[in-house]
């Protein structure tokens, strides 16, 4: 599967790596190296593992791959709570943020399910319409 850049979660992914490059970029000089960088990095590392996992070739990878994908997540809703712990982020963006990132999580979850569904045909041409925004 070549076509990650059509994937919903991917794209909504994508928007909370702008969403988070632009709420860090308020955070205090001393946090630049420590939870301003971990933040990037998980918030990253979500649109980029889908991208990874929709470049191999078996489904048992992609899954893998949507794992990591659904961990870097957790870890950035942790990071969120942090920062809103700390005043760095208003409760109500850190909220909102986690909102987004719980459902980024879920749509994980199911497109993981679905790739790995042994009755689905193994065409990946058959992809389902609710991943994508451009269907085949």
């Amino acid at each position: 599967m070549n076509r990650f850049k059509e994937l919903k979660v991917w794209q909504e992914s994508m928007n909370v790596v702008m969403e988070v490059y632009k709420l860090v970029a308020s955070f205090p000089n001393d946090e630049k190296f420590n939870l301003t960088s971990q933040i990037k990095r998980s918030a990253v590392s979500i649109p980029s593992n889908i991208a990874e996992g929709a470049g191999r070739k078996h489904p048992k990878e992609f899954a893998q791959f949507l794992g990591i994908a659904s961990g870097s997540a957790a870890e950035l809703i942790t990071q969120i709570e942090i920062a809103t712990r700390l005043n760095l982020i208003s409760e109500n963006s850190g909220n909102e943020l986690g909102q987004k990132l719980i459902h980024i999580t879920n749509m994980i979850y199911k497109l993981e399910n679905w790739v790995l569904d042994p009755s689905r045909s193994k065409n990946i041409v058959s992809e389902p319409n609710e991943y994508y925004n451009n269907p085949i």
